[in-house]
């Protein structure tokens, strides 16, 4: 005897007749469950750890709940002109301004300046990696967000905290810092002017973050935290680092270094393919050069103690604008000159060491990096590199500051894999809150109509043919969910309750889900096709990396102040 009959026989009302058909049974989808083919919750659960998966499950509400509204400001602002702004302006806030101009704070003479820059900035990249791979939180969903961007490489990221937020806010908090302390010689007029300024930099960055829909509230809210508090710290205990690193003894770069590698080892692994790793492993390698260089360059005989340990000699008036000119144009073609010679020489040199390494044992395999013993060599032109461009890049470069319009772009849709997990997943909600809405309204006329709920929720209805029901499931009251409906369309339920009544559904409610999960399936794949395929990673990258930017910030502070003593670009009479 089957369950069915049992449940129908276990009722007080026996049917009229043997002879009648058999009651509709009606299985309760159980909502919670993840169709076959759909991996856009199973992706971050099998790939995080528990404790990481728990905090972004979390926080993800958040991203899907601002994204509506973004939209909705987006569209009601946005203009030529602002999309012109704002895609510049994003260039303020970027790795490769700040790299450009923190040398030539430290070939200015204004080196503590530039110590401070280096340490917020370098300290904020890494540590919004960190946050990013940590939680692996998507960027608003495009659609209905168009981003505008001028960076191909910033959509690849996640989107939890904003960076450029990061950086522009540590400046504007500092500078704001500088300009109030007692000992600033600044004329009170000129002090304004540069307060305003401070904040409407900071100011514009965030807001074009938005506007650009590149992040949510969330986002530059915490990357806003995360810039002022590292500034306040460079603020009170930033003197504390500096004579820490003035000392003599090579203990101090020693154990900094080793805190920085440290730091790197436990970078956490992303859920994606994300290049927020490279980017902190490019900055970790600066704060390196810097107070490598500095503690040496500060017992080399060639800098000032005043005002500060390992000042680089400079004077306007003693040099003049031609050689300070040209001070600033030899340096920078000696930063370009390491990273075009080093990079390719490690990338040559680096694979054989490597695979000895990992014959031993030794190696500590990252993930979304192909081992050495993988690959025979790594190709020539790698472009691996969002921080500083190489000398080929230079002229696409210019021409992108000549033509901003040109050279800015306006997506829509998925651009990374965290895009298309996040379009999956909240596709599956709506799927999930439309099968909860139907099986709510089913219950609803169930009872109205007298209904038994049935036996482990096999709901038995004898008199469905008496009482047709198809087209009174009542309509969702609209909400500001509609906005996300619109773009992405209405999502199918795979599995769809029956209607009373309903005796075609009855006879092809076994082939529905199949069908459907297999037209789920294709569009899936599709979207996934479209994404912009991350580049192939090598081992070898890493300890490149690492030692490339190493070298650049080594040349700011000591190579570069040396070679411009040697060839009388700099100043004889040290004082101090």
């Amino acid at each position: 005897m089957t369950t069915a009959n049992r449940a129908v026989r276990g009722t007080t009302q026996q049917p009229e007749s043997f002879l009648e058909p058999l009651p509709t049974l009606k299985l309760v989808p159980s909502v919670e469950k993840l169709d076959a083919g759909l991996r856009s919750l199973d992706h971050y659960r099998t790939k995080l750890p528990l404790w990481r998966y728990a905090s972004r499950q979390k926080l993800i509400p958040l991203v899907r709940w601002e994204t509506p509204y973004l939209a909705s400001i987006q569209k009601r602002v946005r203009s030529p002109a602002l999309d012109t702004y704002f895609s510049i302006t994003a260039n303020l806030g970027t790795h490769t301004f700040f790299m450009i101009v923190l040398p030539i704070l430290f070939w200015c003479g204004y080196t503590s300046l530039g110590r401070a820059m280096v340490h917020i900035l370098a300290s904020g990249v890494f540590f919004s990696g960190f946050l990013k791979d940590t939680w692996c939180l998507p960027r608003p969903l495009s659609p209905p967000l168009h981003r505008i961007t001028m960076s191909h490489s910033a959509a690849l990221e996640y989107g939890f905290p904003s960076t450029h937020t990061t950086n522009a806010v540590s400046v504007a908090v500092y500078a704001l810092f500088l300009l109030t302390a007692p000992d600033s010689t600044i004329q009170p007029d000129l002090k304004v002017f540069l307060q305003v300024l401070s904040s409407c930099y900071a100011t514009s960055i965030i807001l074009g973050r938005l506007y650009c829909g590149m992040h949510g509230f969330l986002d530059v809210i915490f990357g806003s935290a995360l810039g002022a508090l590292l500034s306040a710290l460079q603020h009170w205990f930033g003197g504390t680092l500096d004579h820490f690193i003035s000392t003599k003894s090579s203990n101090a770069p020693a154990i900094i270094i080793l805190t920085i590698l440290i730091l790197i080892r436990i970078h956490p692994e992303p859920a994606d393919d994300c290049p927020c790793f490279d980017d902190s492993v490019a900055f970790a390698g600066v704060i390196i050069g810097v107070e490598l260089g500095n503690w040496h360059f500060a017992q080399s005989g060639f800098s000032w103690d005043q005002p500060i340990f390992a000042t680089v000699p400079f004077s306007l008036d003693t040099l003049g604008w031609p050689k300070t000119v040209a001070r600033i144009v030899i340096g920078v073609l000696m930063i370009f000159a390491w990273r075009e010679v080093m990079k390719p020489a490690l990338l040559k040199t680096l694979p054989p060491i490597f695979r000895v390494i990992e014959k031993l044992g030794l190696n500590l395999p990252r993930r979304f990096f192909v081992q050495a013993s993988e690959y025979k060599q790594v190709p020539k032109q790698l472009k691996d590199d969002n921080v500083i461009p190489s000398v080929s890049d230079i002229p696409s470069l210019l021409t992108s500051i000549r033509h901003p319009r040109q050279s800015r772009s306006i997506s829509v849709g998925p651009q990374s894999e965290a895009d298309a997990y996040e379009t999956l997943a909240y596709r599956e909600k709506r799927r999930r809150e439309s099968t909860q809405e139907k099986v709510a309204a089913l219950s609803k006329i169930e009872k109205q109509s007298g209904e038994s709920p049935g036996y482990f929720g096999i709901a038995t209805s004898n008199n469905a043919s008496r009482h047709p029901t198809t087209g009174l499931l009542p309509t969702p009251a609209p909400s500001h969910t509609d906005l996300y409906q619109s773009i992405l369309g209405a999502e199918t339920a795979l599995y769809t309750p029956l209607t009373p009544g309903d005796e075609t559904g009855s006879a092809n409610a076994s082939r529905r889900p199949s069908q459907e999960r297999k037209q789920f399936d294709r569009e899936n794949r599709e979207m996934f096709s479209k994404l912009e395929k991350p580049r192939v990673r090598y081992d070898v990258e890493v300890i490149t990396k690492l030692i490339v930017y190493t070298g650049i910030a080594w040349i700011a502070v000591e190579g570069a102040p040396i070679f411009f003593e040697v060839v009388g670009l700099g100043i004889r009479d040290h004082p101090g």
